[in-house]
């Protein structure tokens, strides 16, 4: 099944063409033109999702379910154009979009579970005491309800998983939300066909057109209309520290504020206690080479960052050079990543107090790894070594006992991850640092990598900022629902007129 785009926007059921295009720029294959968006284009879609919501947003737990379940089945039925383009757009291989085809379908089935369930609703019920002296309690009923449109930004390095039928929009869609994607200017195409999915299974499942929305990116005037509209009451975005935080005080400065979820990067570092270290340093090495260059290291879990004790440092360091110098070329998803990539390694080569451990040369649109050192004293006094470089780059901390270790980790900023390598000897050490790293990140690992992060009701993927916008948020699993809900509370409320019954 071969897909051509026609390059339009999804708005409230129809194909909506634009003034002006731009053209896509793939890996491989050909190039396709697509309408650029526009603040008119946003208007009508958020209007519309609107007045979806008063059906969308009232409808049974039952009937949302089967909604997800469709656009799960919807997309399946494309999964070879899907691949075929999405690859062609990315760069990636097949095996990874298939891989990530079967995430996105799965978390829109594990959404549809979830809601039937209905522990998400966290109802809460204080029966009436007419009796209660000095004063008696009325009868108090309380229940999650949706918030209303939500706007999706699109990810560049997650065509599907974190794009346009991804974990936000399963998640905003199952909790009653209709939805707004912006689409990113990275895999239009791709975009196209997971909405042309959804679009059938809004016309199986009988719903109303203005549930979903896909208005093509382009220029940054799309995003700020889209967080500024007044009928938006959320958005979900993956993405840059720099464009997450722009599109943050938009929402803030609003005349209503809306909550920004904003996922925004991380150098996810991993610590080698001194026992792991000795025992097993040289397996550590090689896992940390294999999960540091997965995807080209365009990854917000790659770990960026081992910190080691100068004592310790040398097996480890070996093991990870064996490991990297077998990654050849990696196609990166965009030139403009490709070349803010290039930008990052400059800078951290330039730094003082580090060492080029593996350097070797990448242009245009491919990645190779590098790999840096420095001491943990350079490390905390040059803030600029601890921001992400989005890309295969690894840099090792040499600290010089473990109090500096832990000054390292006292140091860092929000982060993702945190990962301990440790063995049963390192247990007092360990004891030590959890405290401090609990407070820095929302997932920590124990001898383990951070890519790959679990679909389930226990994932956390969020962070303390700049890790994500909303420390108290996930976007990875079923708790990432209550992002877009809010408690009501219901007094002296006959059962009749509640859509749950307690």
């Amino acid at each position: 099944m071969t897909f051509e785009p026609h390059g339009k926007h999804l708005i409230a059921g129809q194909w909506v063409d634009g003034e002006s295009h731009f053209t896509s720029e793939p890996a491989h294959g050909p190039s396709n033109h697509f309408s650029v968006g526009t603040a008119e284009h946003v208007d009508n879609a958020v209007n519309s999702a609107e007045e979806a919501f008063w059906s969308y947003g009232y409808s049974s737990r039952e009937d949302r379910a089967a909604f997800l379940n469709a656009i799960a089945d919807e997309i399946e039925a494309r999964a070879e154009a899907i691949t075929e383009i999405g690859t062609q757009e990315t760069g990636l291989p097949e095996t990874r979009l298939h891989g990530e085809r079967g995430r996105t379908t799965g978390q829109l089935r594990l959404f549809a579970a979830h809601i039937l369930q209905g522990d998400y609703l966290d109802l809460r019920h204080d029966e009436a005491l007419p009796d209660r002296a000095p004063l008696p309690r009325p009868d108090l009923k309380m229940i999650q309800r949706p918030i209303g449109p939500v706007a999706v930004f699109g990810a560049s390095n997650f065509p599907l998983a974190f794009s346009t039928a991804g974990g936000d929009t399963a998640a905003a869609l199952a909790a009653g939300c209709p939805v707004v994607v912006k689409g990113h200017s990275a895999h239009p195409g791709t975009g196209e066909i997971v909405a042309e999915a959804i679009h059938a299974a809004i016309v199986k499942c009988g719903i109303h057109p203005g549930v979903f929305s896909l208005v093509q990116g382009g220029t940054r005037d799309l995003g700020q209309a889209l967080v500024q509209h007044s009928l938006i009451k959320a958005v979900g975005f993956t993405g840059s520290l720099a464009g997450g935080r722009a599109l943050f005080d938009l929402c803030a400065a609003r005349p209503e504020p809306i909550p920004f979820f904003g996922e925004l990067g991380s150098v996810n570092p991993m610590f080698i206690l001194p026992e792991a270290a000795s025992s097993r340093g040289a397996e550590i090495g090689a896992g940390w080479a294999g999960s540091l260059t997965m995807g080209a290291g365009q990854f917000c879990t790659n770990p960026g960052i081992v910190v080691i004790l100068k004592d310790h440092a040398k097996a480890l360091t070996e093991a990870a050079i064996e490991g990297l110098e077998q990654v050849g070329e990696q196609t990166m998803l965009t030139d403009g990543i490709a070349a803010a990539y290039r930008n990052g390694q400059s800078r951290i080569a330039a730094s003082e107090g580090v060492q080029g451990i593996l350097t070797t040369m990448c242009d245009q649109r491919t990645a190779t790894a590098y790999l840096y050192q420095t001491t943990a004293a350079h490390w905390l006094a040059n803030a600029e070594l601890g921001e992400e470089v989005f890309g295969p780059l690894g840099l090792i901390v040499v600290a010089d006992d473990l109090d500096q270790m832990r000054a390292v980790a006292l140091a860092l900023q929000g982060q993702l991850t945190c990962t301990l390598h440790m063995d049963e000897s390192d247990m007092e050490t360990a004891k030590s640092l959890v405290p401090i790293l609990e407070r820095k990140a929302g997932r920590i690992l124990i001898n383990g990598f951070p890519t790959g992060v679990e679909v389930s009701g226990t994932m956390v993927h969020g962070g303390p900022y700049p890790a994500s916008t909303n420390f108290g948020a996930t976007s990875v699993g079923t708790l990432s629902i209550r992002r877009f809900l809010r408690p009501v509370c219901f007094q002296n409320m006959p059962s009749d007129l509640l859509q749950e019954q307690f």
